[in-house]
């Protein structure tokens, strides 16, 4: 509909219009109508803005009980006393020599588990506030905090998406045990992580790295115990319906199987971003090693092996053939090693428990399902029959037969251009992610692989992009009321 120009606008311009050249004129008319049109005009007339269309709202961390951090129910004593051993190892902070704990380095991200897995609880995800910044120079280190860890920042790992010039996808460790007190003699650099870009989000600066966030450990053992029959099923449940979606999941594997199958035995992997660990003891002893740089008995060897920087006998743990046990406890856990204490203490770790739904919140549920993100998030899968739990060879009634309300599929998917890494693992390609469990999102405080938002909306509308399996959920999101919108944003955050 064409709007009449106001009055005084009218009456300018055809005063215009009599002072010049009827060349020129039309010329200078035609200029100045298009530029009073566009609301910006030379007689201070200014269009008037458009307010923003309100939308749903995440309102942030929600407050109650963390509903974490916590065994689960049902374990024997003889497996609490093995979840405790690991919960009290997950917090211990590990020094380069003469401390109780000793392995650090020489290249590292943090000092302790706990500092990565902090929220709510041990066990979670990265914290409000960043543990890394007193990292960097704890001890007497000389480091320097990357561009990219800030105080209120998630915690992050680094990864170079190429090397010498090759593919690499490796993690490069932001910190040295250069200048500490307890690894004198060492001298090596901290890679270049330049130019910056966004600190918060992460977005922008060196195009050759690429950033992880923790991935929180709540339920792993129940993750860990669901049969690989139990995932294929639910794979091939509403095929028809994922299909139209275009909805599929992938392979990370080299292997002729249909879902992120394991290298080494077929099996289903389902642990890590990109699913490209196996088990809680591989996820457990990769950590040690990559994150701390504490060799153990599945990552023998030293990362960096710089003479004057290696001070102990690798691998730095091991298993404890003569325990001492100075506090009274349980020799028999005092035996095993920290990674298998540290994969007892998830494999026995409750998942988190949600708050009581509001009305929102229970619509919000029932629309989740009906836009299609069920399809990849699986409001629940079912563990095995018989499932030990590691302390045991009998089966564990905390682990055996339980309903998983992890809301994950647990398989890989495409996620388009605008959430592509660039980094491949096994067979999950640069934009492929592993579907991410959502219980206890709602006290999570960094969302996506890299924590580019704190925000739900915007982590939900980052899964649309060139791609995408997820374009046609975000596409029903977006069509969604402003008060559906904020129901599914109240449903995740009672997770």
């Amino acid at each position: 509909m064409r709007v009449p120009w106001p009055m005084e606008v009218t009456v300018i311009l055809m005063r215009i219009r009599g002072m010049v050249c009827a060349k020129v004129g039309r010329l200078v008319v035609l200029g100045l109508a298009l530029t009073l049109m566009s609301g910006v005009g030379a007689f201070g007339q200014t269009k008037a803005k458009t307010a923003p269309k309100a939308g749903a709202v995440d309102p942030g961390v929600r407050g109650g009980p963390s509903g974490g951090g916590g065994p689960l129910k049902g374990l024997t004593a003889d497996e609490k006393a093995f979840f405790l051993d690991g919960q009290a190892r997950f917090t211990d902070v590990e020094s380069v020599t003469g401390g109780t704990n000793n392995g650090l380095g020489p290249r590292f991200n943090s000092n302790q588990c706990m500092s990565c897995h902090a929220q709510p609880e041990e066990g979670g995800s990265s914290p409000a506030q960043n543990p890394m910044i007193a990292v960097a120079t704890f001890n007497g280190a000389k480091n320097k905090v990357p561009w990219f860890i800030t105080a209120k920042g998630p915690v992050r790992e680094a990864r170079f998406k190429k090397a010498n010039g090759v593919s690499d996808g490796s993690v490069h460790n932001l910190f040295v045990i250069t200048g500490r007190a307890d690894a004198v003699g060492c001298n090596i650099a901290q890679p270049d992580f330049l130019p910056a870009g966004n600190p918060l989000t992460g977005q922008g600066g060196n195009p050759n790295v690429i950033f992880r966030i923790p991935t929180p450990v709540f339920g792993a053992g129940l993750i860990e115990s669901i049969p690989d029959s139990a995932i294929l099923a639910n794979k091939q449940a509403n095929a028809t319906a994922k299909s139209a979606m275009g909805i599929y999941g992938h392979a990370n594997a080299f292997l002729s199987g249909n879902v992120n199958r394991n290298a080494n035995d077929g099996t289903i992997s389902r642990f890590g971003w990109k699913a490209q660990n196996k088990s809680l003891l591989l996820f457990a002893s990769e950590a040690y090693n990559v994150e701390m740089g504490v060799t153990n008995q599945l990552f023998t060897q030293e990362r960096d092996e710089t003479p004057g920087c290696l001070f102990n006998a690798t691998p730095e743990d091991t298993l404890n053939f003569t325990p001492t046990s100075p506090s009274g406890g349980n020799p028999n856990t005092a035996v095993i090693s920290d990674i298998e204490a540290f994969a007892n203490f998830m494999r026995m770790l409750a998942p988190p428990a949600p708050v009581a739904a509001t009305p929102s919140a229970e619509k919000g549920r029932a629309t989740f399902g009906k836009i299609g993100c069920a399809h990849c998030h699986t409001p629940s899968l079912t563990t095995g029959p018989k499932i030990a739990s590691g302390s045991a060879t009998s089966p564990s009634a905390a682990l055996s037969n339980q309903t998983a309300n992890l809301y994950s599929d647990l398989l890989v998917h495409h996620m388009g251009k605008g959430l592509a890494d660039g980094i491949t693992q096994g067979g999950a390609g640069p934009d492929e992610f592993r579907t991410a469990p959502l219980w206890g999102v709602g006290q999570r405080v960094f969302f996506l692989h890299d924590g580019r938002t704190s925000n739900l909306v915007e982590a939900i509308r980052e899964h649309r992009s060139k791609g995408s399996e997820g374009n046609k959920v975000v596409d029903n999101f977006n069509r969604l009321r402003v008060e559906e919108q904020q129901g599914v944003i109240d449903f995740l955050r009672s997770l």
